[in-house]
């Protein structure tokens, strides 16, 4: 089964039926919300927003555990994550959609791994590719199906939030390889990758980072959640037929 979990600017999904609703528990506490069962072309998918549905959990309190642990027991095998990042490439304007390939974690203090005891045997996750190629393959194809723009690869600077980067910082980033910052890419990303779940982000640049574009000086919030809220509707519009290609084998297994 797949599930979306939504960001800034998608906190629902206006093209999924819904049909019920279920509030979860997990050993690690709970989730952002309720999770939202319902059709989406024809097929079943769960929802959830991953800053609760009325957008107040900052990044940095997202119990990201809590999220991955409880669709894993509802039987989700594959998560698309949608965000939204600034962008640091020259090439990557805002309203652009991006599928990275690449993440570097910049976050801290956050509860980044489900090997939290000293009684139990742990696993050194190989994380060379953090997300699932088939499912970015499959992203992608659905959005040429779609008739949506979407660039192939990025790096992606997960950063700590919730306030935005310095000039300094991005141009750090930039030098490190990243190409767009955002800030729940991590550890979603590493604890799909332990519950062996086919994860990928599909990212919206709402802005230009730090020191880049037209914000020299300054992010204006209010054009960042403009921009993001227009490119949701290309976003639903992907994802309708993301579900409608999940037999087609996209990794050549």
């Amino acid at each position: 089964m797949l599930a979306i979990i939504g960001g800034r600017g998608l906190t629902a999904l206006s093209n999924l039926n819904i049909t019920h609703r279920q509030v979860m528990r997990t050993p690690y506490g709970e989730p952002s919300g309720a999770f939202l069962f319902g059709m989406l072309n024809g097929h079943e998918v769960i929802f959830l927003a991953r800053h609760g549905y009325a957008y107040t959990i900052p990044p940095h309190l997202v119990n990201y555990r809590a999220n991955l642990w409880a669709l894993r027991e509802q039987g989700v095998t594959e998560i698309i994550s949608v965000s939204t990042v600034g962008g640091i490439r020259a090439d990557l304007h805002p309203g652009m959609l991006v599928v990275p390939d690449q993440v570097i974690d910049y976050t801290h203090g956050r509860d980044a791994t489900f090997f939290e005891t000293r009684d139990e045997v742990y696993r050194n996750v190989d994380f060379t590719d953090p997300y699932s190629e088939c499912l970015r393959q499959r992203i992608l194809y659905a959005a040429g199906q779609s008739g949506q723009a979407c660039v192939n690869g990025g790096v992606y600077a997960a950063t700590q939030g919730p306030r935005l980067d310095t000039r300094a910082e991005i141009n750090r980033y930039e030098r490190d390889g990243a190409d767009m910052a955002g800030m729940t890419g991590m550890p979603e990303t590493a604890l799909a990758k332990e519950l062996a779940l086919d994860y990928a982000t599909l990212a919206v640049v709402a802005n230009y980072a730090a020191g880049r574009g037209d914000n020299q000086h300054s992010i204006k919030m209010e054009m960042v959640n403009a921009t993001a809220a227009d490119a949701m509707e290309r976003v639903r519009s992907i994802l309708a037929y993301v579900v409608c290609c999940e037999e087609m084998n996209f990794c050549g297994r």
